[in-house]
């Protein structure tokens, strides 16, 4: 007998999204936040190492589920950045086009994996209505003395320039 595996997760995978399986209820009973590190949209697609974090998360997320908690599982792309910069001028294709194509994979590959996330909370980090909020934020704490510039050692790359 043999294992369609494909045709299987397929089949699940379309129920769930069907069924918005993972989204979370507005309603705060029981909640909790579960977030993972979001990922650089600055390549041609995920590593093994995201699969490994992420499944890790998922794993306690559906975990909490079953003991009842509304977990709130998002995914992001912290696309607004020196990784996302560095891999433009070195594909030499616009930021916006580089990013949009990354999501577009980063989505398909996380969704053929079969993780939990909420997807209706996706956001990427260079959707000016994200990044006008941490804009706001940084202006706040630069007001109120608790953004300043100063002169420290850090440890510098010289390949990628951070």
């Amino acid at each position: 007998m043999s294992f369609d595996h494909q045709k299987i997760e397929q089949k699940w995978q379309q129920k769930w999204r069907a069924n918005n399986a993972f989204q979370v209820d507005d309603s705060g009973k029981n909640p909790l936040y579960h977030l993972v590190m979001f990922p650089y949209p600055s390549g041609a697609g995920l590593h093994v190492g995201h699969v490994e974090s992420y499944s890790a998360l998922d794993i306690l997320t559906r975990l909490e589920r079953m003991r009842g908690k509304n977990v709130l599982f998002p995914m992001g792309y912290d696309s607004f950045g020196l990784p996302a910069e560095n891999y433009a001028i070195k594909t030499r294709i616009h930021p916006s086009e580089t990013i949009e194509k990354a999501i577009a994979t980063y989505r398909k590959q996380l969704e053929s994996i079969g993780l939990s996330f909420d997807w209706s909370r996706e956001i990427s980090t260079a959707d000016p209505s994200y990044y006008k909020w941490t804009q706001w934020l940084f202006l706040l704490f630069y007001k109120n003395g608790l953004a300043y510039r100063k002169k420290s050692p850090v440890n510098w790359c010289d390949d990628c320039h951070t």
